[in-house]
């Protein structure tokens, strides 16, 4: 089985990208999802992230993610040491959901692919690309928040240039070009290699 990472910067298009691949019947991981699950529901992940954070969650065990996302802003060593608790976590629910697939390739999505250095575990890894203003427009009206708060958040993921240099595929969800007809360009051409 044929193991494909996605990735891109927020606001790419990378979920709906992911959902075209669904629609075709690929079974789609998203490392953000499962990441915010296994927060609020694995107790050894639990455990870890109040000896380093303190009382982050409420008295019914669910995280606050606010008061985490205060926590760690704007300090790169908190992030990095909360990334250091999660991304072993999602490392092992990736593996042990590979195990319950049987198509001819995945899709793995997470937004810090090369950052957290899970392209490693990935036989090809593509960038969903989108110009900058638009996935700015595209994150404040999806999230309601300012145009300040989405370029901070920029500012922690890889630039566009090394995230194309890095990946072996990019699909361009810039409104110039068909995303369904990459995808299903790719898509023929992974079943080919599986």
């Amino acid at each position: 089985m044929l193991k494909v990472g996605i990735t891109g910067g927020i606001g790419s298009g990378k979920t709906t990208v992911c959902e075209v691949f669904a629609y075709l019947g690929i079974p789609v991981y998203s490392s953000d999802q499962r990441a915010r699950l296994l927060m609020n529901e694995s107790l050894d992940l639990k455990e870890k992230i109040i000896k380093h954070f303190g009382a982050v969650y409420d008295l019914d065990g669910n995280l606050n993610r606010k008061m985490l996302a205060t926590l760690v802003f704007g300090n790169s060593q908190k992030i990095e040491q909360l990334n250091s608790l999660v991304h072993p976590a999602v490392f092992d629910d990736y593996a042990n959901w590979l195990k319950t697939q049987s198509t001819d390739y995945v899709l793995k999505e997470a937004a810090l692919m090369f950052e957290s250095e899970s392209y490693k575990d990935q036989d090809a890894v593509i960038t969903v690309y989108a110009p900058k203003e638009l996935r700015i427009q595209r994150v404040m009206q999806r999230d309601a928040c300012r145009r300040i708060d989405v370029l901070n958040r920029m500012k922690h993921q890889l630039s566009e240039q090394e995230r194309q240099k890095r990946a072996d595929y990019i699909i361009k969800n810039d409104n110039k070009h068909s995303v369904i007809q990459q995808v299903i360009q790719l898509h023929q051409l992974f079943k080919t290699l599986s």
